[in-house]
């Protein structure tokens, strides 16, 4: 069976991979003219890691991956810390897999690596998809410069702007979330040492948020600051802002938040958009996975691992009714409908929460943290993440 894939992103190359594994012959169609990825981190959650390991790019990045010994919650004003949960050891021995994070490049080259290593020209570049017809037993894709592919299946991994979504399922329909995000990566020894232990930090403070982990062994740390306001509405990730914009926006935040912001080299700045989730995102041959059927605010860290879990689902679905592509396609998306739907949701509930007017002064504070960071609650919000396996949901 012949795959085509439109779009070389974190989805679109697990799903290659998954699907070179059980004997399907893939190709991948990429907009850009240069493979890159937007220098950013992204953490990967056992999850998503236990996907990495079963398509043999486990071991390829785990050497340039950081396994942060856990994450705490910081409060704004004061700097208190919460311990939020533990990583490390602790994910290996309670999830079987480890919770990295990464720079998003380095994920994506080895993700590259591990296709090319398979098929060199997998990845075709500077074919960005125009056109797509469905016939009795495929689909046509045509490109914008005169590309001409005949495939059995076609995928959908274009992200948020996907123009596979755009043909067969209609118009995007993004709102502004009234919620902006500043991101930069900071070279680790232009910090103090106590910003630069292996662990993930979550700050909370009304109306905004900060997160940074380590990248790269710890050389690097990933920040990224999240603020309510209006003024600013365009959902790019290579938008470059002011880095006494971005103090501003913290003014008044403990002095370490200062200090990440003032050690950040470029800081870069998007609106974050929200999307009612889709309810159907199979037509016939043609599925989409990831960002272009279920984009997510960032505030779960899941965006990336749900993009991950569908490749590997969507692989072994196919595999499962190699004689019927729409049984499968469709058992694919009745399996990840209701779990990715799940993640907007509870992604959204995360930005109520770190944004809490309660956090607003130290004593009310404290007593707001302890209640919505009880133990109880944490693995409430976390556990079904965690521990779900894509190898091991029923397929049939």
């Amino acid at each position: 069976m012949k795959i085509l894939i439109a779009g070389a992103g974190l989805g679109g190359l697990t799903a290659a991979l998954a699907l070179f594994e059980r004997g399907f012959d893939v190709t991948i169609l990429e907009q850009a003219s240069v493979l890159g990825e937007i220098g950013a981190g992204v953490q990967l959650s056992a999850n998503a890691t236990r996907v990495l390991y079963h398509v043999g790019v486990g071991e390829r990045v785990e050497p340039l991956a950081c396994e942060p010994l856990g994450k705490n919650v910081r409060l704004w004003s004061t700097g208190q810390t919460w311990p939020l949960f533990d990583l490390g050891a602790h994910s290996r021995q309670q999830y079987g897999f480890p919770y990295f994070t990464l720079h998003r490049a380095d994920l994506h080259q080895a993700l590259v690596d591990g296709v090319r290593a398979v098929k060199p020209d997998a990845i075709q570049l500077g074919e960005r998809v125009v056109e797509l017809q469905q016939t009795d037993n495929g689909v046509i894709v045509h490109t914008a410069r005169g590309g001409r592919y005949e495939a059995d299946v076609v995928i959908g991994a274009d992200g948020v702007h996907s123009a596979v979504r755009a043909k067969f399922f209609g118009p995007d329909q993004p709102r502004y979330s009234g919620i902006m995000a500043w991101r930069g990566v900071i070279d680790a020894t232009r910090l103090p040492e106590h910003l630069r232990t292996p662990y993930g930090v979550n700050w909370v403070g009304p109306g905004a948020h900060v997160i940074h982990y380590p990248l790269r062994a710890g050389r690097l740390v990933n920040f990224v600051g999240v603020v309510e306001r209006d003024g600013w509405m365009v959902e790019s990730w290579s938008e470059r802002g002011e880095r006494e914009d971005c103090l501003r926006d913290f003014k008044g935040w403990h002095d370490d938040v200062q200090a990440l912001i003032n050690a950040i080299e470029i800081p870069y700045k998007w609106a974050l958009m929200v999307r009612e989730p889709m309810q159907r995102w199979v037509d016939g041959r043609v599925a989409l996975l990831g960002d272009a059927c279920h984009p997510t605010l960032p505030f779960l860290a899941q965006g990336a691992c749900m993009a991950i879990e569908d490749a590997y689902v969507l692989a072994r679905c196919l595999s499962q009714h190699a004689a019927h592509p729409d049984t499968a396609l469709a058992r694919y998306e009745s399996l990840r409908t209701e779990r990715t739907a799940r993640v907007v949701h509870g992604s959204a509930a995360n930005a109520k929460r770190f944004h809490n007017p309660e956090l607003a002064h130290a004593a009310g504070a404290a007593a707001y943290v302890e209640r919505e960071w009880t133990t109880e609650k944490i693995h409430q919000r976390y556990d079904w993440l965690f521990e779900y396996d894509a190898n091991s949901v029923a397929v049939e």
